[in-house]
């Protein structure tokens, strides 16, 4: 779903959370990776629609509950991601933005990203990205920033990389490499493996498997716990720095088509 995104204790002003916490990166936060299945294609047959809500928790306080969709309309599909805050997280919608809209197109080269928009809080926070496929450039803004970079396959944004990460589990395959999408430069992320635990939800115990998200040379880890038996979607996602929790997501429902 920041380059580095999120961070101590709650002596801090709103002002602070919002600039240590970042924002969650999961639509990258749920920061994950690009890859593709046999065919992308083919990974898409497997993808469905869904949606799943999830309460945003920041230092034991739960700040927000956001509601993430995934929809088709032919070869198109449109992830969103809508956040209500809830407590302090009232002053600090940076934590996790109010509305995020990802739209991609899946095929053999893999997630493409069509378009990202995120939006409803600061100003200054807002981004609104355009991807030509016919001239690989990739334009826009990005809180404050004009962007105009280079388009491959491998880069991404905060909402087209969780498809990304699903489509290549999907498929069976361990996600590669991603560069995200940082104001007008990319960050390269690695993802490995970390484990298959079994963890107690809301919606019941869920088999998972690990994947860990991290920049070269960053102390901070984004892990994503995903379900094999509900198409890998993540049951919950969590940052941490050196061994400090800066945030977790922990889903609440799901309904998939």
């Amino acid at each position: 779903m920041p380059g580095d995104s999120m961070s101590p204790w709650w002596r801090i002003s709103v002002r602070q959370l919002s600039d240590e916490a970042g924002r969650a990166r999961w639509l990258g936060a749920v920061v994950a990776a690009v890859g593709l299945a046999n065919t992308g294609a083919a990974a898409a047959h497997e993808l469905k629609p869904y949606t799943a809500t999830y309460n945003g928790i920041w230092r034991g306080m739960t700040v927000a509950v956001s509601t993430l969709q995934l929809e088709q309309t032919g070869d198109t599909w449109t992830f969103s991601s809508r956040s209500e805050p809830r407590g302090i997280g009232k002053l600090a919608s940076g934590v996790f933005p109010p509305l995020q809209v990802s739209v991609v197109r899946i095929t053999d080269q893999g997630v493409l990203a069509q378009s990202f928009k995120s939006s409803g809080g600061d100003p200054g926070k807002s981004i609104e990205l355009n991807y030509d496929w016919q001239t690989l450039r990739v334009t826009g803004t990005y809180e404050g920033t004009r962007v105009d970079l280079p388009l491959t396959p491998r880069v991404q944004d905060d909402g087209s990389v969780q498809l990304a990460l699903m489509v290549e589990l999907l498929a069976g395959r361990t996600p590669p490499s991603v560069q995200l999408i940082d104001k007008n430069s990319v960050r390269d992320y690695e993802f490995t493996r970390d484990g298959e635990p079994t963890i107690k939800t809301t919606i019941g115990d869920v088999h998972t498997v690990v994947f860990k998200s991290q920049k070269k040379n960053s102390p901070r880890i984004t892990r994503f716990w995903c379900a094999p038996d509900r198409g890998y979607v993540p049951m919950r996602v969590q940052q941490t720095k050196d061994e400090d929790v800066q945030w977790t997501l922990e889903i609440q429902s799901l309904k998939r088509e």
